[in-house]
């Protein structure tokens, strides 16, 4: 059975260990990565889509007012929102990884907690791509029936977060501060963010079902 191929957004750049780690999980999962950025071709006959990680999203595709961003990079903004429309037009497969997740919930229509560093009690703030804090999962939900699982142990690599939700998405998953970790499509459409990075945890079972799941539904979808 031939692999469905999985485009994987991120920045156009030579380092790129995002791209590299979620290649690998893609590939693992039975399926073949195409690196997609701002300066390459939209890759052609792709069945699903990776919004990787990476820079903070510019404030004013959300915000009503400007606010200070760290080191956004609008070309890759308005790059992924292009991919995230096309895709959800075609009903392709999308996961998107921490940025990815928070461009998912901008894309329709949510905003986001600019900085929620000052805002965190229970977690830490200290970037960490080891798992390092715990998830409460809902119920009921897309991503619980992937995972097989109520709880589970992320990594923590991000400083924004979820903040009003977008339309025809729901809460999946949240960590011990309330912050949103998990989003996903209401209807049922396989549209799903994390906030934490799993292509970092692959050698963890439950990372290794997210991208399984992804590639299912590509080649499902492509047959």
């Amino acid at each position: 059975m031939s692999r469905p191929r999985i485009a994987v957004t991120g920045k156009a750049s030579r380092w790129a260990p995002g791209w590299w780690c979620a290649g690998l999980a893609i590939v693992l999962a039975g399926g073949w990565p195409v690196r997609a950025t701002p300066t390459r071709p939209w890759p052609r006959d792709v069945a699903g889509v990776v919004i990787g990680g990476g820079d903070d999203i510019a404030s004013d595709w959300y915000a009503a007012s400007v606010e200070t961003d760290q080191g956004a990079d609008r070309a890759r903004d308005a790059f992924e929102l292009e991919a995230i429309r096309v895709a959800r037009a075609g009903r392709q497969p999308i996961l998107g990884i921490c940025r990815g997740a928070q461009l998912l919930n901008v894309a329709a229509g949510g905003s986001l907690h600019a900085d929620i560093t000052p805002r965190r009690r229970s977690t830490s703030a200290r970037a960490n791509p080891l798992p390092c804090k715990t998830i409460v999962i809902r119920s009921a939900t897309g991503l619980a029936r992937v995972l097989g699982v109520s709880r589970l142990r992320v990594n923590g690599l991000h400083h924004q977060a979820v903040d009003r939700l977008g339309q025809g998405l729901i809460i999946a998953a949240r960590d011990a501060d309330g912050f949103v970790q998990a989003i996903e499509d209401r209807a049922g459409a396989p549209v799903l963010g994390v906030q934490w990075h799993p292509e970092y945890l692959i050698y963890r079972r439950a990372s290794r079902r997210l991208f399984t799941a992804l590639v299912t539904v590509a080649r499902q979808r492509g047959s």
